[in-house]
């Protein structure tokens, strides 16, 4: 087997089990500093990653993120967040865990062995050609995963792999291959930690990106939320209320006058048009509220 740095000994951390929990943290804490600096790193990559994701998602493909374990649990968590968050499509975000539900919440050892069951796992969804696969795995060799990432690359489909080290199996099948690689974890192998950090802050970058170059973004404002409880329905109002300036009263009538939609309200404000019109305007712009505008 290729050296891999996730598997390697931590220098650092020798002892630890001999340490008050203080110190505990504080090697924790340092070693986690170096997260930030191996992602950097990989913005190119990442980049490039965003806008593969966000033309996907714009012509009508679907996002689906793949992984065995803990890499696969990051995919369908960082994925269920898109639909509330940006009212995205739910049949259009897909996350696959090895080992189908029941691995969400156990451990399912051995599977992630089987190159056969990604293939009949991506079959199963009906994989295809015009949609997205993001293939995690800290390991960056995993049999599952890079099997998943081959099958897609030969269907003609946008691959990308996340992993933790350099000149993976990963890396070798995937169209963009992310590695940012922070050096051994503080308990040897156990690549929930840093690993983890990395899988999950570079799947945050990637959808929230890709989220932003899609349209579903107006300024700094997540104008797409849905008003899925009381919470919400204040931020949302806020949102009206910051962007355009406008007072308790009017805020509340852009409101309910757009459907509860915060696009919509700031189309009808700025165009001085009514919900049917400004929903026009933005379907044309594809729900680019920038757009839309123009």
């Amino acid at each position: 087997m290729n050296y891999m740095t996730t598997e390697s000994n931590n220098q650092s951390s020798k002892g630890i089990d001999e340490l008050d929990s203080r110190e505990i943290c504080r090697i924790i804490n340092e070693e986690d500093k170096k997260v930030p600096d191996a992602i950097e790193k990989e913005i190119p990559n990442i980049a490039r990653a965003i806008d593969a994701i966000a033309e996907t998602y714009q012509k009508g493909g679907r996002i689906v993120t793949i992984g065995a374990g803990s890499s696969g649990r990051y995919g369908v968590i960082d994925g269920v967040e898109l639909i509330p968050t940006f009212n995205a499509d739910p049949e259009r975000i897909v996350g696959i865990v090895c080992g189908g539900k029941e691995a969400m919440f156990r451990s399912i050892e051995g599977a992630e062995d089987r190159e056969e069951l990604a293939i009949e796992d991506l079959k199963k969804i009906g994989f295809g050609k015009e949609d997205i696969l993001i293939g995690s795995a800290a390991s960056g060799n995993t049999p599952y995963t890079t099997a998943a990432l081959e099958y897609a690359a030969g269907l003609g489909a946008h691959t990308v792999a996340i992993c933790c080290n350099k000149d993976s199996r990963m890396s070798k099948v995937a169209e963009i291959c992310i590695a940012p690689v922070a050096g051994a974890e503080v308990i040897s192998g156990s690549t929930r930690m840093k690993g983890g950090t990395i899988e999950k802050m570079v799947m945050n970058m990637l959808s929230t990106g890709a989220m932003i170059r899609a349209g579903r973004v107006f300024d700094n404002y997540m104008v797409y939320v849905q008003p899925r409880n009381k919470k919400l329905v204040e931020r949302m109002k806020n949102m009206i209320k910051d962007i355009l300036g406008t007072g308790p009263e009017e805020t509340d009538r852009l409101y309910e006058e757009s459907g509860a939609s915060v696009a919509a309200a700031i189309v009808m404000h700025k165009k001085h048009t009514d919900r049917e019109t400004a929903l026009k305007l933005l379907e044309a712009a594809g729900g680019n509220v920038r757009k839309a505008l123009d």
